[in-house]
């Protein structure tokens, strides 16, 4: 008799699709493995007339998920990991992070041009307080504005023209097979992702070892370095969706080189960057947060 495993996961065709990627490789690595998939509305599916920060709670698209996980309708969450709060409950794990996607931010214009050829005036949508921050502040003259939906919809508001170009996760589009809207891929010395961008972020009950030794094999090492240190940097400033917060680790050798920013609405903020042993990636997040917070950060996350 095959054992079952059953994913919780939000039923849009982006969670669909990384969900689906999760489903068919614990069932290449265990052969005697079923694997179900239960769908299930967050608070933040629903809620859709009002930007995500105006809503205000952390794990939007992850509460209710959990509570699926405690009654055990559901064994395990597959998540972007960069929906995931800074900090899980305690009866809850980050299980696993599989090799990390690209990271960086994608630019989607109806006319083909980059941040830079941007017209004055240009109607930008996103839902990211990091994202508009960080276009505010490398181009003031363009008329940043709040989007909400799943990818079809944001794509669809685009070409019907209530906006000039959208920025969005490039994994995203990516796992979609939706490369080919990409109008710039935005490095991150230009705009600094999200933490955790890219990455599928798998949950689980903590302490549940049937579950966790299954998960074990779908784990990078390089990806849960860059995450720890990023979400220990995130979890040290102390934002969700309510402030603009990004941050991208990177492994070289045995040392992580992490670049950081902290901002407000209005396109202030503060960046740097830090290096430090991979052995210790939670202290090397908590300095460059302390650093930036220093650096003008503190007083910026009042006004945030």
């Amino acid at each position: 008799m095959k054992a079952i495993l059953t994913i919780g996961t939000r039923s849009s065709k982006l969670a669909l699709v990384q969900t689906h990627m999760i489903r068919d490789r614990l069932q290449v690595v265990h052969p005697d493995l079923t694997v179900a998939v239960e769908h299930i509305t967050t608070r933040g599916d629903i809620i859709l007339d009002r930007p995500l920060n105006a809503i205000g709670d952390k794990g939007l698209f992850v509460v209710e998920i959990e509570e699926a996980m405690r009654a055990g309708r559901v064994d395990l969450a597959v998540h972007s990991a960069k929906d995931l709060p800074s900090e899980l409950p305690p009866d809850m794990t980050l299980a696993a992070c599989p090799r990390r996607a690209d990271p960086r931010d994608a630019l989607v214009a109806r006319s083909g041009a980059t941040l830079a050829t941007l017209p004055r005036g240009a109607r930008i949508g996103t839902s990211s307080l990091r994202r508009a921050c960080q276009l505010r502040s490398m181009r003031p003259d363009l008329d940043i504005l709040d989007l909400r939906g799943n990818v079809d919809t944001r794509l669809r508001k685009l070409h019907d023209g209530q906006y000039d170009a959208i920025v969005l996760a490039a994994a995203g589009l990516v796992r979609l097979g939706l490369e080919s809207v990409i109008t710039e891929l935005i490095e991150p010395d230009v705009m600094i992702p999200a933490v955790g961008q890219g990455v599928i972020g798998i949950e689980a009950r903590a302490g549940d070892n049937r579950v966790l030794q299954r998960l074990a094999p779908l784990e990078d090492p390089a990806a849960r370095l860059a995450i720890t240190v990023e979400r220990a940097f995130l979890a040290r400033i102390g934002g969700g969706c309510q402030v603009p917060v990004g941050a991208l680790a990177r492994l070289e050798g045995e040392e992580l080189i992490l670049d950081g920013m902290i901002g407000t609405r209005d396109g202030r903020l503060v960046r740097g960057r830090r290096r430090g042993p991979a052995s210790e990636p939670s202290r090397l997040g908590a300095a460059l947060a302390d650093e930036l917070l220093d650096s003008g950060g503190r007083a910026l996350l009042a006004v945030a």
